[in-house]
C-alpha cells in the first residue's frame, strides 16, 4: 500500500511540475501575441478580448486546475507516509491545499466554462463581477484567498513535516517562502499594493511551488 502511495505522489508531483511549466509558457505566449491587459472598465475589457482572443489564457487557466488537484494528492500522500508525530501537521497541510484548490481551481473553471461561453454569445451582464480581469471583483478575492491565505497556511503547515537530509531542508525552506510569500501576498491585494502582488503571485510563488514539488518528486522516487 505504501509503494501504491508512494507511486501515485510520484506521478502527481511530476504532472503538476509539468502543468506549471506548461502554465509559464502560455504566460509567455500571452505577453508574446499582444500587449498585457490592465483593468479599467468591463468596456475596456471587452475590447482586448475581440481584439486578442487566444486559447492560451483558457489553457493556462486549465493547467491550474490540474496542478491544483495535483498538490492535492500529493499532500495527501505525504500525510500518509508520515510518521504518527507530525500526521497532524501534514493533516492540516492537505485540508489547507484543498480549501485553497477548492476555491482557485473552482474560479479558473468559471473561466473557462460559464465566462468563456457568455462571451462567446454576447451575453455580458452580470460577467463584471466574475471575471478574471478584474482585480476588485468577488470572485478574484476568492481566487486570491485560495492563492494566498489557504495556500500560505497549507504550505506552512506541511514544511515542518521535512526534517534531515539536504533534499528534506530544501523541500522545507521551500514550502516556508512558499507560506510567508503567500500570506504577504494576501495583504498586499487587501491593501491594494500592485507591486507586492505582482512579485509574490507570480515570480516568488512560482519558483518556490516548483522546487517544492520537484524536490517532492525525487524524495517520493527515492521512497
Amino acid at each position: 500500500m505504501q509503494s501504491l502511495s508512494t507511486r501515485l505522489g510520484y506521478g502527481a508531483a511530476l504532472l503538476g511540475v509539468l502543468s506549471f511549466v506548461v502554465y509559464i509558457v502560455c504566460f509567455a505566449a500571452i505577453l508574446a501575441t499582444g500587449p498585457l491587459f490592465l483593468w479599467t472598465n468591463f468596456d475596456a475589457y471587452l475590447t482586448y478580448t475581440q481584439q486578442y482572443h487566444s486559447f492560451w489564457p483558457e489553457l493556462g487557466r486549465f493547467t491550474m486546475i490540474v496542478f491544483g488537484l495535483s498538490f492535492v494528492v500529493v499532500l495527501a500522500v505525504v500525510e500518509e507516509v508520515t510518521a504518527a508525530e507530525k500526521k497532524i501537521l501534514a493533516q492540516l497541510g492537505v485540508l489547507f491545499a484543498l480549501a485553497a484548490v477548492t476555491l482557485f481551481g473552482g474560479f479558473y473553471f468559471v473561466q473557462i466554462s460559464a465566462v468563456r461561453l457568455n462571451l462567446m454569445q454576447g451575453t455580458v451582464n452580470g460577467l463584471e463581477q466574475v471575471i478574471q480581469a478584474n482585480p476588485y471583483s468577488a470572485f478574484a478575492a476568492l481566487n486570491m484567498m485560495g492563492w494566498t491565505i489557504l495556500l500560505g497556511l497549507s504550505s506552512l503547515f506541511v514544511a515542518p513535516v521535512f526534517r534531515g537530509g539536504r533534499l528534506e531542508t530544501v523541500i522545507r525552506w521551500a514550502f516556508l517562502v512558499n507560506g510567508v510569500n503567500c500570506l504577504v501576498g494576501a495583504v498586499g491585494y487587501v491593501f491594494n499594493i500592485t507591486l507586492v502582488v505582482f512579485l509574490s503571485m507570480n515570480l516568488i510563488l512560482g519558483g518556490a511551488l516548483i522546487t517544492a514539488m520537484v524536490g517532492l518528486a525525487v524524495w517520493l522516487r527515492k521512497k
